[in-house]
């Protein structure tokens, strides 16, 4: 079975019914997959969300399994961020983070921004946009 760490944007595609997204998750924790956040996934749903839509929210978020930011996380966030940026590749530090945590736990990161996310070592599991 496979762990996955959702990108932020499934995660909202999740909460808001939408793309197919959580029938997809719903499917793959079926089949005994884990599903994953971590803390940037938090804020930046979060910073976007209604007061009504709080409660459901914090459910969906507290089922996943939870990441924490730890010093190896940080460190390679920066240097994905340093040496992608060298090469003309711009990094949101968002991004280098989730990429981060994917890479030092070894997670599949599920994802339909596959741009956002160049490091070759890191497995994806992208998705269409549906």
């Amino acid at each position: 079975m496979a762990s996955y760490l959702l990108d932020t944007s499934v995660i909202i595609d999740a909460l808001n019914n939408k793309r197919g997204r959580r029938g997809l998750l719903l499917r793959l924790v079926q089949q005994g997959h884990l599903l994953a956040c971590c803390p940037i996934n938090i804020t930046e749903v979060y910073a976007g969300l209604g007061h009504k839509e709080e409660e459901a929210t914090e459910e969906f978020l507290r089922s996943l399994e939870y990441y924490h930011l730890t010093w190896p996380v940080a460190r390679l966030a920066g240097l994905l961020k340093r040496d992608y940026g060298r090469k003309g590749t711009a990094l949101t530090v968002a991004d280098a983070t989730i990429a981060a945590v994917a890479l030092v736990h070894e997670l599949v990161l599920m994802t339909d921004n596959v741009k956002d996310f160049p490091m070759e070592a890191l497995t994806l599991y992208p998705l269409p946009d549906v």
